[in-house]
């Protein structure tokens, strides 16, 4: 693919040589009311009701449905490197903007010295209060192994966190539009001058922790062209799940009310565990058996379920570690994450 600064680039288009139809390509429901005039017919009746008697209601969940954000395009723009933040003998790490639906998404990109092609990773990190949030914040000690193993690494902070633009984000579709549109523009820019001049356009990863891997998931079951997805202590993919536990845990009763209130219908449209058949690339599945955030069996239950489905998968379950990993089994996690992105990667 060319580059182009203005270009973007359609899952439907980039799929539809090597994948199964995706779940876009079904029309989302429309939905009706009828107008105050409306009046139901009797039995034997000749009235007939026009369809100019019925209003098309604006539906509040259009592009939150996983089926709406296969069936879109992406991309457009340039990720550009704003401020070098630090460098050293293998890779240096700047300060990023790139677009995201008319937002400007702030993040770091960490570039290996050489001269690549380097397969690229989007570093996606969990949940973390906006208040005070750091541009670099506590993933980056993964980015500098993977950089440092020759990945550039980019890690974007998502619309809402400061210094990025502010915008939608019910259920969290919005970060993961962010990543979706940082998807078309590293393929679309990959190999040309800037940025990412020495990124493969051909071998991009995503690895994300808590929330990360939440987003991950949509990711995968909107069918974007990525070559493997890790998932880390990873939030489900059944947003009821996932809203109950942060409704009645995590917030203590603050937040995941309005996710709560939507109609059952629309609430399945919108998780992607009901769309893990349309799932194409590997998954690999890791997380401690005392994590007290996020509980351990939504990973076993993720992994049986993309089992069941024949889906290319591995499953990790780590002893006597918490919701983040400490000491050797951290640096199993890392190892087991390169090893993963290698199998994966597709040779020149």
């Amino acid at each position: 693919m060319s580059r182009t600064r203005t270009a973007f680039v359609s899952l439907a288009f980039l799929l539809a040589a090597c994948s199964p139809p995706a779940v876009g390509d079904l029309p989302a429901p429309e939905i009706y009311s009828a107008t105050s005039t409306h009046v139901q017919p009797q039995p034997g009746s000749s009235t007939v009701i026009s369809p100019a008697t019925l209003a098309a209601t604006p539906d509040p969940y259009t592009g939150l449905r996983v089926a709406d954000l296969a069936n879109r395009e992406y991309g457009g723009g340039e990720l550009l490197a704003l401020q070098e933040l630090n460098t050293n003998s293998a890779f240096t790490r700047y300060l990023i903007s790139y677009p995201s639906d008319g937002l400007a998404v702030n993040g770091f990109i960490d570039i290996p010295a050489g001269p690549g092609p380097f397969p690229v990773v989007l570093l996606l990190h969990g949940y973390v209060e906006r208040k005070g949030y750091q541009v670099e914040a506590y993933t980056a000690r993964y980015a500098a192994e993977f950089a440092s193993a020759s990945y550039i690494v980019v890690h974007p902070n998502y619309r809402n966190y400061a210094p990025s633009d502010f915008g939608p984000n019910l259920f969290r579709v919005g970060y993961a539009i962010d990543v979706l549109n940082l998807i078309a523009i590293v393929k679309a820019q990959a190999g040309a001058p800037g940025s990412l001049e020495t990124a493969s356009a051909e071998n991009i990863f995503l690895w994300g922790h808590s929330m990360g891997g939440g987003i991950a998931q949509r990711v995968l079951a909107v069918g974007a062209p990525i070559n493997g997805a890790l998932l880390y202590s990873s939030m489900s993919g059944d947003e009821r799940q996932n809203f109950e536990h942060i409704r009645d845990v995590l917030s203590e009763g603050e937040r995941g009310f309005e996710e709560l209130a939507i109609p059952e219908e629309a609430l399945l449209d919108i998780s992607p565990a009901y769309f893990y058949s349309q799932i194409a690339a590997p998954v690999s599945i890791h997380h401690g058996d005392l994590d007290d955030i996020v509980p351990v069996q939504w990973s076993l239950d993720l992994c049986g379920q993309l089992s069941d489905l024949g889906k290319q998968v591995e499953c990790f379950t780590y002893h006597n570690m918490p919701h983040t990993f400490y000491g050797d089994n951290d640096q199993l996690l890392i190892q087991r994450s390169l090893d993963f992105f290698a199998r994966n990667t597709r040779l020149p």
